[in-house]
Formats: structure tokens, sequence, C-alpha cells
């Protein structure tokens, strides 16, 4: 019998859990680990930690863990956190910790302790000889979840810090020295790129990569993984051409412009670009008079017919702020390339922001992938394991619930129309309401979610709006989303990593919370992936408390209108209040998701088919940037290179080291400079590629054609261009004046992110589309 429940057991897994790994192997563990429970509790707190110094003995630098290990790891790491927060982690803690601590993602629902169970993991790595980076999705995570286990860590002889972005170099580097640095993906990124260009040892501030581990890993692994991080160097004033801004403002969708059905595109009509050439005083923008103008027009029309308002961006203290589209809230430092920042300025009459020459950038994807062990946990991690397995080389280990989920998911209620889906909303919350139960309402922007609340504040419905204008609030927010009676609405993906506890944070009125029903969830649409509508349902029925979910949808949704806008004949609406109960209505709203999610892992397929040969690239030009940082390579070079000038400097400044430091910076400073050229041509050469395509030529294979020859030439001119400036430089009690040589770096430089290639082509478009479309046909 016990035979047949295994073999049961691991063919659910194979049918229910694509990409799943096999939990056998730790929960055989798990009484070991509570055998030693009474034996660990009898030690003192400096036992406790002596035992924790033995077992990093015992590991020695040990490459993996074995069972014995995992064990002792695990149960030296549930008693201090017994100590320490009062908290003895579950069964279902201590088997994600062991997932963690053997390289894979795991799946946790919400409410199920992914914090401690990241911490534990973080120690045993630490333990075992490594540092470890527990990487989160925003500063105020990474904060809080450091101070908030070091006493934790503290019992197990682990040190322990934290990055944000208001922290010195000095404060970065104290920070990373720890044996466990918690840090937001982008300030670590940021580190990243800042230590690429620093021209002296001691400014460096990140060790090498060793370990990772990735809280909410699907949204760091996959939603941010196409999104690069960039340094940029200030050159002027980054001035869009306000009186194309102001001509194109004035344009009518339909008369003037048309866009394309998903809203990647817009193009001027005959009579629009007659208006335009007219208003630019009678310049023919196809031809010799108007070329000029006409990238200025595009980029204008762009922003104005593209881009909505509360919707991509917000407008706050005089600045355009980006909205991530992933998670509703405001994208700190992102922007759009220059071009098309300046002319949403330009289109909200704000101050232009500098232009920016990149000085190097790196994928979320390529960041990661320089940590030769990469662990995760989240909620949602079987709905992208194809990804996680094609992109990481990660499999996902799903850890039951500590307590069975008792949340009801009702079925979707569909609807005609937008309006008619609103009233029902409406009508919902205000039923729900009367009952006393929470309400959590998940919106798709900031737009509706104000929207929203403006009509229930009309009816006698206050709210609580959590959106990317108040996202400082989260926290204390939706920690008080569980509260009797509490009506937030929010945009999507409200409070990760802050669980929703019925009652409030203090959960004196769980109880009556519990018996009413527990938190109620509703969707006001379907999102472009069923991973974000998984996570919005997760909010309710944490740790096996009721709850429940529902979502609202309607036919002409942004969703179903971008990806699957031809409607079955047939179906019909009740005539009174617009809902639909035709199965075909909720096949096409699925269909439509399941294109959107097609589209969106093509976006990124493609994306890394083209940065894999950049960060191929980046990582040999790295190996001999070290070796000019770490050694003395550049005085060697210069002096074979022009060894009279060489000797001059030399013997002026009668100082080895300040020479090997001055000859590092001429060669540094023009390998910099290639490699900020380099990836500027090759940005170039992405953004027409598309064209070759029109030729019958593989635009991937003549990306490399292009990028490989322009690399290749980098290192020797570099060297050559080094030897003139020395060579052609003035020599100065201090060797030579590098301002005077043209060694001027950036003055000024900041990082941002940056959406990659916002102008995908129509060709581009197409092709996504129609492979998308096999693929959904296929399944």
């Amino acid at each position: 019998m016990a035979l047949i429940s295994r073999v049961g057991k691991r063919l659910r897994r194979i049918i229910q859990r694509p990409g799943s790994v096999e939990l056998t192997r730790y929960e055989a563990l798990l009484p070991a680990v509570a055998k030693l429970e009474p034996e660990l509790e009898k030690l003192s707190d400096a036992e406790l930690t002596e035992r924790a110094e033995k077992l990093r003995e015992d590991l020695g630098g040990a490459k993996v863990f074995n069972d014995d290990q995992l064990v002792e790891t695990c149960a030296l790491g549930r008693e201090a956190a017994r100590r320490a927060l009062g908290e003895r982690a579950f069964d279902v803690q201590i088997l994600g910790t062991m997932g963690l601590l053997t390289g894979h993602v795991v799946q946790m629902e919400t409410g199920e302790g992914k914090t401690l169970a990241g911490a534990l993991a973080a120690a045993g790595y630490a333990l075992r000889g490594n540092r470890a980076h527990v990487v989160t999705v925003n500063d105020y995570l990474a904060r809080r979840d450091a101070e908030w286990m070091k006493p934790v860590y503290d019992l197990l002889a682990v040190t322990v810090g934290w990055v944000e972005p208001a922290h010195s170099r000095d404060e970065r580097k104290d920070a990373y020295g720890k044996q466990v640095t918690y840090g937001a993906v982008a300030e670590i990124g940021f580190d990243v790129l800042r230590d690429r260009l620093v021209t002296n040892v001691d400014d460096l501030v990140q060790p090498a990569p060793e370990v990772a581990i990735v809280d909410e890993a699907d949204s760091v692994l996959v939603d941010e993984a196409r999104v690069p991080l960039v340094m940029a160097g200030s050159i002027d004033h980054n001035d869009a051409d306000e009186e194309v801004a102001t001509v194109v403002r004035r344009l009518r969708l339909g008369l003037h412009y048309e866009t394309d059905t998903d809203g990647r595109n817009a193009w001027l009509t005959t009579a629009g670009a007659s208006v335009v050439e007219k208003s630019l005083g009678g310049i023919d923008l196809y031809g010799d008079t108007g070329s000029d103008r006409l990238a200025a027009v595009n980029v204008a029309l762009h922003a104005h017919a593209l881009l909505t308002r509360d919707v991509d961006y917000l407008v706050r203290d005089g600045k355009v702020q980006l909205i991530n589209a992933a998670r509703g809230r405001v994208a700190e430092l992102q922007r759009w390339p220059d071009g098309l920042q300046a002319a949403v300025e330009a289109k909200e009459q704000v101050a232009a922001t500098d232009r920016g020459e990149i000085l190097d950038s790196i994928t979320v994807q390529a960041l990661l992938a320089r940590y030769p062990s990469v662990a995760g946990m989240t909620g949602t991690a079987v709905a992208v394991a194809e990804q996680l397995r094609e992109f990481y080389q990660l499999e996902v280990a799903v850890i039951p619930p500590n307590t069975p989920n008792v949340r009801e998911d009702q079925p979707d209620r569909i609807f005609g129309s937008p309006s008619q889906k609103l009233r029902a909303i409406e009508e919902e919350i205000r039923k729900v309401h009367e009952t006393g139960r929470p309400i959590l309402v998940g919106t798709q922007d900031v737009a509706e979610s104000e929207e929203l609340a403006d009509k229930l504040a009309k009816v006698d419905l206050p709210c609580v709006v959590l959106n990317a204008r108040n996202d400082a609030e989260e926290a204390a927010i939706i920690a008080e989303a569980g509260k009797k009676g509490a009506v937030t609405v929010s945009t999507q993906m409200a409070g990760r990593g802050t669980d929703i506890r019925l009652g409030g944070t203090e959960g004196a009125s769980r109880e009556e919370v519990a018996e009413l029903g527990g938190l109620h969830v509703i969707g006001t649409a379907r999102y472009p992936s069923s991973r974000l509508d998984g996570q919005l349902r997760g909010r309710s029925g944490r740790q096996g408390d009721p709850g429940s979910a529902i979502f609202f949808a309607s036919l002409n949704d942004d969703l179903v209108l971008s990806n699957a806008p031809d409607i079955p004949e047939g179906i019909d609406a009740d005539t009174e209040t617009g809902e639909i109960t035709d199965p075909a209505a909720l096949r096409q709203i699925n269909h439509a998701q399941r294109v959107a999610e097609g589209v969106d892992l093509e976006i990124h397929r493609n994306t890394w088919r083209y940065t894999r040969l950049i960060e191929r690239q980046r990582t040999e030009l790295l190996e001999h940037r070290d070796k000019v940082l770490h050694t003395a390579f550049a005085a060697e070079e210069l002096e074979k290179a022009q060894p009279e000038k060489f000797a001059e400097v030399k013997e002026k400044l009668d100082d080895t080291e300040r020479l090997e430091q001055l000859s590092r910076e001429v060669v540094l400073f023009h390998l910099d400079q290639l490699w900020s050229d380099h990836l500027a041509y090759l940005t170039d050469v992405r953004e027409s590629i598309h064209l070759r395509a029109l030729a019958r030529e593989t635009p991937l294979d003549e990306f490399h054609r292009a990028a490989i020859p322009e690399f290749h030439k980098i290192i020797p001119e570099s060297a050559a261009r080094a030897s003139k400036t020395l060579e052609e430089a003035e020599i100065t009690d201090d060797g030579i004046d590098l301002a005077d040589a043209g060694v001027r770096r950036a003055n000024t430089t900041w990082t941002y992110l940056v959406h990659d290639n916002p102008f995908d082509s129509d060709f581009e478009q197409t092709v996504k589309k129609v492979r998308s479309m096999m693929r959904m046909k296929k399944s």
C-alpha cells in the first residue's frame, strides 16, 4: 500500500505540477530534524551558537549538503527562530529551507512563512562558507527582513546586512562584507554596474558573487528578466522639440492618426501628415525639407497616442514617473529611452531631465546568471516552471501548505461591456460589505483604482486606495486590509511580502472576521498572466483561513481587445445586466490570456537571444578590465608602446604605485569609452535589424555578424588610444594632466531601468503574434 501511495503521489505531481521536484527525500528527513529538538532546547544561547560554529567546521566549504548536514542545519535554524522570534518553523518551512539549500525554486503559498525559510537557508549557505545575497523586489522588504531576521542570524553566528539607495559607498561595502546581504534586485544590480566603472580597487564594494536566494522569484526572474538596469553619464540637457509636441497635442485619433489593436504602434493619416507639415512651416515630412523632423514627430505621436497618464506613468512633484506594469507601482528610477522620455515630459509640460550616455547596462537575467548558485521562493512558481528551466536551469519544488487551503475560488463573472462589469462590481462590494467581511479589490492600473474609489464614495462605500501614488505606505495599508468592514482598492500585486491578517495587524477581531467568511478578493479584470490572477487570489485564505475570490471580466477588456478581438458569434448577454453565461465567453478570455502569455514569453526569449551575445562579450571584456584594475598591466603596456615618454613620466613622479594608477586610469578610460560606444552601436544595429528579415536574412545571425568583429576591435583600440594619450600628454609635477589629455569621465552618473526596445517593429510584432497563435493552436 505504501508503494502504491508513493507511486500515486508521484503521478499526481507529474500530472498536476509540471517541472516540480520530488520531495520524498526531504520529507524523509523531517523526523530526524524533529528528533534533535529536545537536545537543542536544553542548550544555552552560547552553546547553541557554539554548535552552529561546529557545524561550520564540519561543512568545511562543502559543495553540496548531505542529508546529515541538512538535518543539523534545519534543526539549528528551527531552534534559533523559536528563541529569537518566538516562532517554531513548521515542517513545510523546513521543507522549503531544504529545497532552497539544494538549489531549487520553492513554491510556498501566501502566509506560509517564506521569509523565515529564506533566512534559514541563507544562514545554512553562510555556515557552508558561502556569501549569500537575499534578493528582494524592493528596498523596504530588504531592510525589513534583514532587521527582522537578525536575531536568528546572531544565534547562528552569521553576520547580516542590507543595502538601500541611501547608503554610502562605505556602508555598501560593509553590507556586502557580511555573510548574508539583503538587497533589492535593482540595487544589487546597480552596485555591479558601479563596480564595473571604478579605476581603483579600493572603490569596489561587492565581492565575487556566490549564492543568490531570490524572494518573489517569479517576479524577479521572469517579470523583471528582460528589463535592463542602466548606468548613464551626463551629456547635456534632454530637450524635446516643443513645437512638434504642441502640434501633435492637437491631433485626433481616427482623423489625424491611427493605432493598431494592441496599442504598440501609431501612425499619421494623410490628413494628419498634412496638418503637421502645414503647422511646421510647410515642410515635407517625407522629403528633404522635413526628414530631420520626422523622428521627433513619430516619438511625440507615440507619447501622445500610446502612453496614458495614470496608466503608464504618473506626473508627481513635477516629474514623469513610470509605473511598473507587473506591480502597479512606481518604477523607481525607470525611464524610457531618452527620446521618448523627453517627448512625454514635453507632452505633460514638465521640466526635461538630463540626457545620458549609457556607460554600461545589465539585464536582471544576466545579473542572476553571475551567481554560481541560485535558489528562489514564491507563491506562484509552477506557472513559470518551463521558463525557469529554460532560462535559469532551475527546477520547482512545490511545498504543500501547512494547513489546507479552504479559500472558495468562485467562477468568473463575464459581461458584455466594461461599464456593465463596473456596475456589477459595485453591487458585489456593497453586498459583501454589508456582511462586515473585509474586501480587497485588485484593479489593473492607477486610473481604474481611482475611478472605482470615486464611484464607491458616491454610494457611501468608503475605501482605502493603494496605488502608485501612495506606494510608500503600502505595507501599512495592506496590513490593515483584513480588518472587519475594510474595503481596500489596490492596483495589482497588493503587498507582496506582506501578509493580510484577518482582524488587521493586531488580529483583535480575527475570530469574528473568520466566522463571517474571511477576506473576499475581487479582481476587476483578468491579468495578462494566469500567474498574476493566482497571486491576487492568494492574498486570501492564508494559513487555512477562510476566504473567497472572484474575478469580473468583459469581452471588451484590454486583455481581450489586444490579444483575441475576434469574438465568436452567438454569444448573448442578459438584456438587463449585460452578464454573459455562455461558456464560449470564458473560453475567449482564457484564450486571450494564453496569447498574452505567449507574446511575453517570446519577447523574453527574443531579448535573451540578443543579450546573450552581449553578455559573453561583456564577460570577456571584464576579464581584461579586471587584469588592468588589479595588476600593473596598464603600466607595462604603456611602457612598451611609449618607452621614452613613459620614462619621462616615471622620472618626474618617482612613485611606482602612483605611476601604475595613472596608467590604469588612462587605459580604463579608453576601454570604458569604447565599450559604451559598442553598446550604442549594438542598439542601432538591433533597432534596424528587422529590415534584414525583409531581405530574407536571419536577424539574429546578422546581429552576430555585425557585433562580433566590432567587439574584437575594442581591446586593441583601447591600447592604441591609451598610447596616443600618453604620447600627446603634457608632463606635469603629477606625471600628466589627465583632464587636459582628454581623460575626463562623466561628472554626473545615475542609474535607471529602461523598457527593452519599446519601438518594436511591425514585423517583429507580427512574428511574435503568429508564433504565439501557433503555440496556442498546438496546445
